[in-house]
This record gives C-alpha cells, sequence and structure tokens, in this order.
C-alpha cells in the first residue's frame, strides 16, 4: 500500500504528475467504433459534433486477424482527425491478451497526447489499476507527455464486482468505470443471452386473491419486470462517487428497442450514471435524450437553489418542503446541466 504521501507522485521519472481531481466534463455517450473498418472511419468527423466521446475499439468486437490493422487504423486517426470538442478514447485489448501491451505502447507513445482515456476490459482488482498505471507512467515519460493518459475500468467478472471499491480507488489516473452487462451475466453463470436490458423471467408478481393462486376467479395476477442491473450499478455508482470518478452503463445490444435501450439508460442515469455506450448512431439521440438534464427538472432546480439562498434551513416552494438535502440534490442537477452546456450548445 503506498502511503497517501505519495499517492500523487507520477510512478515514473519524467513522467506528468497524477491528477488531483477528475475533469468534470459531459461524456453522455461514448461511441465505440472499429477503426479497421475504413467504411466508418470516413464517416467518423461528420457523426464527431452528435457525440460527448469517440472511442476507437480494440477489443472484442475486432476479430483476431484485424488487432493489428485497428490499432494501425485508431493511430493514424488519432493523428489526424480534428474532432472539435469531442473527446478520443480507445478500449485496449484485456490485460490477459496478446495484444494488450503493443496497444497501450503504440497509443501512449504515438497519440498519448491526442488520446484521453484508454479502457481496460475485466478489471477484476485494484492489481490491475496498478499495473497498467505504473506501465502508462514509464511511457508517458518516454513520449514527454505533459498531460496524463487517463484510465476507465470496465466491469465485467464477479470479481471484479466484489472489488469494485478497492478499483476505484487504486490510482489517481482513474476516470471512470462503466458496466458491462453480457460478459459479467456470463461470468455470474446468469441465465440470460442478453447483451444489457431485462429478462422476461425476473419478476415479481402480486399476491392471491382469497387464495386464488391460480388466477381462475378473480382473474390473472399482474407482474411486473424488474432490473437485472439494479444491485450491480447501484454498488458500482457508490464506488465511483467515494472516490471521485464518473459510473457509466455500458451496452445495450439489441440495437432495433430503442424503448427498452431508453428505459435501461434511464434506469442508470436516475441512479447516477453521467453516460452510457453506443453502439450504433441511433443510440447516440437515445444517450443524448436520457443524459441531458429536463429542462423543466432544471428550471425547478434553480428554483430550489434561488429559494434556499445559502443551502441552510427550510422553505415551501410550490407547496413542497426543501431543505439542505434539497439543496444539494438540486445542485448536483444544475452542475452536471452546465457541464452538458458546455459540450454541447443546442442544450444551452
Amino acid at each position: 500500500m503506498r502511503s497517501p504521501r505519495d499517492f500523487f507522485q507520477p510512478l515514473a521519472v519524467g513522467a506528468p504528475a497524477p491528477l488531483r481531481t477528475i475533469p468534470p466534463v459531459a461524456s453522455r455517450m461514448i461511441h465505440f467504433f472499429d477503426p479497421s473498418n475504413e467504411k466508418m472511419v470516413a464517416k467518423l468527423p461528420g457523426l464527431a459534433p452528435r457525440v460527448d466521446v469517440l472511442l476507437g475499439n480494440l477489443e472484442d468486437a475486432v476479430q483476431a486477424s484485424r488487432k493489428e490493422a485497428a490499432r494501425e487504423g485508431l493511430v493514424q486517426f488519432a493523428r489526424t482527425a480534428d474532432l472539435g470538442t469531442t473527446s478520443l478514447w480507445s478500449r485496449v485489448n484485456a490485460l490477459n491478451s496478446p495484444w494488450f501491451l503493443d496497444d497501450v505502447t503504440r497509443l501512449v507513445t504515438e497519440v498519448g497526447d491526442r488520446i484521453e482515456v484508454l479502457m481496460i476490459p475485466k478489471v477484476e482488482g485494484p492489481e490491475d489499476i496498478q499495473f497498467v498505471d505504473r506501465l502508462i507512467a514509464q511511457l508517458e515519460a518516454r513520449a514527454g507527455l505533459t498531460r496524463p493518459v487517463l484510465v476507465h475500468a470496465i466491469l465485467e467478472t464477479a470479481r471484479g464486482v466484489a472489488n469494485v471499491e478497492e478499483i476505484c480507488i487504486a490510482s489517481p489516473r482513474l476516470q471512470g468505470v462503466s458496466l458491462g452487462p453480457a460478459d459479467l451475466a456470463a461470468d455470474r453463470q446468469m441465465k440470460t443471452t442478453a447483451v444489457g436490458g431485462g429478462h422476461p423471467g425476473y419478476l415479481v408478481r402480486t399476491d392471491a386473491v382469497d387464495g386464488d393462486v391460480r388466477g381462475e376467479v378473480h382473474g390473472p395476477r399482474a407482474t411486473a419486470q424488474q432490473d437485472l442491473w439494479h444491485y450491480t450499478i447501484a454498488r458500482m455508482v457508490d464506488a465511483c462517487r467515494m472516490a471521485g470518478i464518473h459510473p457509466y452503463y455500458g451496452p445495450f445490444g439489441d440495437i432495433a428497442d430503442v424503448v427498452a435501450c431508453e428505459d435501461q439508460f434511464r434506469n442508470a442515469y436516475v441512479m447516477g450514471c453521467i453516460g452510457a455506450w453506443s453502439l450504433h448512431p441511433v443510440q447516440i439521440e437515445v444517450a443524448r435524450t436520457v443524459f441531458t438534464p429536463d429542462a423543466d427538472q432544471v428550471a425547478w432546480a434553480r428554483r430550489v437553489v434561488e429559494t434556499l439562498a445559502d443551502g441552510t434551513g427550510a422553505s415551501m416552494v410550490d407547496g413542497k418542503m426543501q431543505d439542505d438535502a434539497s439543496y444539494k440534490q438540486c445542485q448536483a442537477i444544475l452542475a452536471f446541466a452546465d457541464l452538458v452546456a458546455e459540450r454541447d450548445a443546442a442544450t444551452a
């Protein structure tokens, strides 16, 4: 365990000093693209103004035979692309893959000044983040970078969930955590084959009326599908907020079902996530709708903050009691709305 006095010291001679706080920047949608797909890459300059983050994906969605082409494509794109205010991230291959070391080495040393965040798959414990942290520091020093490359962990295994609090405080380089529901479902041996979303068998049912368990006398008993990911998202959000980093929902695999996608994204947003992955352009607008604060909610929050002034005491606003807790809730909404407005002028 490192001394707190050393926590914000560079891990390599010549590496930039770690950030003491993670910059609060709107990242409502993290849009994935395959850098080995030339047609997809050609569309990115036109797509960039619509998204907060573009992410060059080098991992699971890229076939093994195209891994090197994807890495090369991302390096070239990062060198030449003018993305304006849009951030550029990358998801590298997993730590146990034969491509991880070359992914990180080339991205940090050749385009580390252009790529803001490296997303690390299948993080299982703090040791994974600490290894990546020191490796990147050495590469930053070699490249002469002045801004640290940040790291983002994907929660995809049962062990990772069990260690999420330790993961979140493993390094000042950690920017945030995303939920990876498909790999997590496989690792947990959950009985679902969907990528995110719910399951019709995971439900609650109203009590029987007068012992009518078959629903023959009083009619069928209503059911409601539950959220498979509620516990995991809640724990992830708590761990991230404890560490001062950002929580995200990950992918929703049924591209055609934009209604269920919006529901899943909204559940995560209400619980504290600040963004989600988009795998197809149609999901960009879903994420924009969900993770952009509602104008009426922002107006209400502004009224509460103005009424309470210094945040102390209690006041009635439209017949509802508001106090210091309400004040803090409203401040959080206004702060997030300001970040979104900075990134997306159309929402201001």
